[in-house]
């Protein structure tokens, strides 16, 4: 069983479909027409505490934009120097701005700068506070502040709740209020983090025939730790 219970993993690739979006629905419809596009402004930086959806959003507008047959990276914490001379690039995503080191600072600025001077590609950079609080070169947090800046707003408890149950009724079954509750007071609060444990504990009930309670659930963390 413990077997079972260590294959926790995500079982969709992050897209903009299944981004719950709460308060962020300017900020989801932003990223649609970088996709396709429709916005005028190359650059959008966008911030928030972590778990709060920035890798999933910049991961999902990536995976779009190549679907599409055009050209896309997606990089955190560092950027190599292949990516200042890749040609024909659609999207560039750099995730983790804050861990970038003094060299990859140095390629994001450049890298910037030729996608202005050529109009043509985007840029998504997240980092976990607003760019003017961000300890990094001051030319490159400078031009982070330019484009469209968004903070990630985090879902309300009732908005995650809203979005377990909605998933366990994609599952196949009712989750009552009070098994997600118990989730959010004794596990990891970020809505991948609970979405994994869902798909664990749908599987856990399986195995053991028995309907998802909050015994059940502890059972399966008790497991676990």
């Amino acid at each position: 069983m413990k077997q079972l219970l260590l294959d926790i993993k995500p079982n969709e690739k992050p897209s903009l479909t299944n981004f719950v979006t709460g308060r962020n629905s300017e900020l989801v419809q932003t990223l649609k027409n970088v996709i396709f596009a429709r916005e005028k402004e190359q650059f959008v930086y966008i911030w928030g505490n972590s778990g709060c959806g920035k890798s999933h959003l910049l991961q999902a507008v990536v995976g779009e934009v190549l679907q599409c047959d055009y050209m896309a990276y997606y990089c955190s914490g560092e950027i190599t120097s292949i990516i200042q001379s890749a040609d024909c690039l659609r999207c560039l995503a750099v995730d983790d701005v804050d861990l970038l080191d003094n060299e990859s600072q140095i390629t994001l600025f450049n890298v910037y700068n030729r996608m202005k001077e050529e109009g043509f590609s985007s840029l998504l950079v997240s980092g976990s506070m607003p760019p003017v609080q961000l300890n990094l070169r001051r030319d490159l947090v400078t031009r982070l502040g330019w484009g469209l800046v968004y903070q990630v707003h985090e879902l309300t408890e009732d908005e995650k709740i809203k979005a377990l149950q909605q998933k366990a009724a994609d599952l196949g079954f009712v989750l009552k209020k009070a098994v997600c509750q118990y989730l959010l007071q004794h596990t990891q609060r970020d809505l991948s983090s609970l979405m994994m444990l869902l798909d664990a504990l749908d599987r856990f009930s399986l195995a053991h025939k028995r309907q998802i309670t909050i015994p059940l659930l502890k059972e399966m963390l008790s497991s676990m730790s």
